[in-house]
């Protein structure tokens, strides 16, 4: 089976995954390239194609949202949340020109119960070997599935124009830093450098380590019926897509590990996410 192919099948895969209960989750802003000090709207979004809503999530479940600035500054955005509340989840108001490392993470206490079919479908489907090892292993492929799962959201947002961005190093430095989330995407390269990168290569790290035979995808966030790219990691944590041309855009990845036989789950996962995007260029 040559390449295309092979493509093509990991992406029927994911694609059928998705309608058996892998929704992902991130952060929406209203654009991703801002003026400095305007207010921006955001929304916390889940699910894709007909599956795409607002998180129905509560504040009380939000354990963290804050922002890393262009100069180091870390600044705490949560009073800014408010899901649930009218048109919008939330605004951001960013002062200093830049590109800002926005991160949302939530807590553990949401489950998931799934019929041993779809629950195992769920799993080949997004490369969760751990968690099909574990049900082989122990001979529980006709049991149902369940988890608890926590979601960890970053965003790239740029305040201001790239090109002219003055502290374009200490920004390189906050998008390219591990920030110390259980499971998250680093990209390698601020995707807003001016010129654009031709390519975006991501590390995904799981408790601060390379994981190695992760399933990363690439979503354009307009038509996201299916991912665009999706790409498994090598020994070193590393994926490579091309990169993005203009429009909203998400990598998105998933892992697990199973649980003790005493706990309310089989399996705990996290949902990570980096949302970013780029301004429509006039014609």
């Amino acid at each position: 089976m040559n390449r295309t192919a092979k493509h093509v099948l990991l992406l029927a895969g994911i694609c059928s995954s998705w309608s058996c209960g892998a929704h992902d989750f991130w952060v929406q802003p209203g654009n991703f390239w801002v003026r400095p000090d305007t207010v921006t709207p955001l929304t916390l979004q889940v699910g894709h194609g007909p599956y795409r809503q607002r998180s129905p999530i509560s504040a009380t479940r939000i354990t963290r949202f804050d922002a890393l600035g262009p100069k180091g500054s870390l600044i705490d955005l949560r009073s800014r949340l408010h899901p649930g509340n009218g048109p919008e989840d939330g605004n951001l108001q960013l002062e200093e020109p830049g590109t800002y490392l926005l991160v949302l993470e939530t807590d553990n206490k949401a489950q998931s119960h799934l019929p041993a079919i779809r629950f195992n479908d769920y799993l080949q489907a997004e490369g969760l070997t751990p968690a099909l090892q574990q049900r082989i292993r122990t001979k529980r492929m006709d049991a149902d599935g369940s988890e608890c799962y926590s979601r960890r959201a970053k965003v790239l947002v740029q305040v201001g124009d790239a090109s002219g961005n003055p502290d374009a190093r200490t920004s390189q430095q906050a998008v390219t830093q591990p920030v110390g989330l259980p499971l998250e995407i680093v990209p390698e390269q601020n995707p807003y450098t001016e010129p654009r990168p031709a390519t975006l290569s991501v590390r995904v790290l799981y408790e601060r380590r390379p994981l190695a035979r992760a399933l990363v995808k690439l979503t354009q966030l307009e038509h996201d019926s299916a991912p665009l790219e999706a790409q498994w990691t090598d020994a070193a944590g590393r994926a490579v897509f091309h990169m993005p041309g203009e429009g909203g855009w998400l990598l998105n990845v998933i892992w697990t590990r199973p649980l003790p036989r005493t706990s309310e789950t089989d399996f705990e996962t996290i949902f990570s996410s980096l949302s970013f995007g780029f301004p429509t260029r006039q014609r």
